[in-house]
């Protein structure tokens, strides 16, 4: 049985949303407190027990393959100081037994194309995709459910969120008959449906588990909106020929694209960082009077992203 040891991270994007801190700095190095949003991807990868870390990114992402990477001076620097425990920190972002290859995608063109570039790495393996910038608080990760949910069915399998109805169009959205609690065999799949169009409200979010047939469909697609090459197309090919799956993890997701669901994030994970929690805490009740934090059900509620502090 083949298991998923690869991960695929499309990180080539402009981020333009958050220009001018993007214009220098990839979006994906962002911090959300203190680390940024791809060490979190990583981080939950690695949980999964992926082992090697296929990076597609662009011109201007120097600075990912140089956070993953050894920082001599830095480590010297520390180690001078006396100070361990952020030398340890530095030294073990990821485990020693993990690669980093990082692909170049030479042209813009979409979230296929940038799946595509990572074949001639993943072969005929069944691989995980993660977009960082979908940042999802869940024990155990999203991609360890996913893949758990590959090793059972055999079969590929995305992630998915319910959505308000108004909000469809800024999702792929699948129609699916359920095959067992929060598992959707997916019958067709759309990407940013007009709203009324469609009968779901069931929203693709970024997280992936594909068998390696999705590369003969992303060869095989015509470029869409934007001259570019959509994931959401291959998928919807794939289907004629293999099951895919639909499933509806625990957790809550961040849409640390936006700027709202970004500052949500730092909001919340400072809330539970262990140096900050305490006094960030404090801050919020002084400022705003409350720092109530109620659970919510993340397939029931999926656009408070966590409960957002009321002002």
């Amino acid at each position: 049985m083949q298991v998923v040891s690869k991960a695929v991270f499309p990180v080539a994007g402009l981020g333009t949303r958050f220009l001018p801190a993007t214009k220098a700095n990839p979006k994906e190095m962002l911090p959300i407190v203190d680390k940024p949003l791809i060490q979190y991807a990583v981080e939950e990868a690695v949980e999964a027990g992926i082992t090697d870390l296929i990076f597609i990114n662009g011109r201007s992402k120097r600075a990912i393959p140089d956070h993953f990477d050894k920082a001599f001076e830095l480590e010297a620097e520390l180690e001078a100081k006396g100070k361990t425990a952020l030398l340890e920190l530095v030294q073990n972002i990821i485990p020693s037994h993990v690669n980093c290859i990082y692909i170049r995608q030479a042209e813009a063109l979409g979230l296929g194309h940038a799946v595509l570039c990572a074949e001639r790495v993943v072969g005929d393996e069944p691989f995980a995709v993660l977009l960082a910038d979908d940042l999802i608080d869940a024990s155990p990760g999203a991609t360890r459910q996913l893949v758990e949910q590959y090793g059972f069915y055999r079969s590929s399998v995305i992630g998915v969120q319910t959505v308000p109805s108004a909000d469809i169009n800024q999702y792929g959205i699948v129609t699916s008959r359920p095959v067992a609690k929060r598992i959707h065999h997916v019958e067709s799949i759309v990407e940013k449906p007009r709203v009324g169009s469609v009968d779901s409200n069931l929203a693709v979010v970024g997280r992936y588990v594909f068998t390696a047939r999705i590369f003969d469909y992303l060869k095989r697609i015509e470029r869409g909106v934007a001259g570019e090459l959509q994931l959401t197309d291959a998928i919807s090919q794939l289907l004629t020929e293999q099951q895919v799956l639909a499933y509806e993890y625990h957790g809550i997701r961040y849409d640390c694209g936006s700027k709202m669901g970004f500052l949500r994030a730092n909001v919340e994970y400072a809330l539970k960082h262990p140096e900050l929690a305490k006094d960030f805490g404090a801050f919020l009740d002084r400022r705003f009077g409350q720092t109530e934090n109620p659970e919510l059900d993340p397939v029931e509620c999926p656009d408070a992203v966590a409960s957002a502090i009321k002002v």
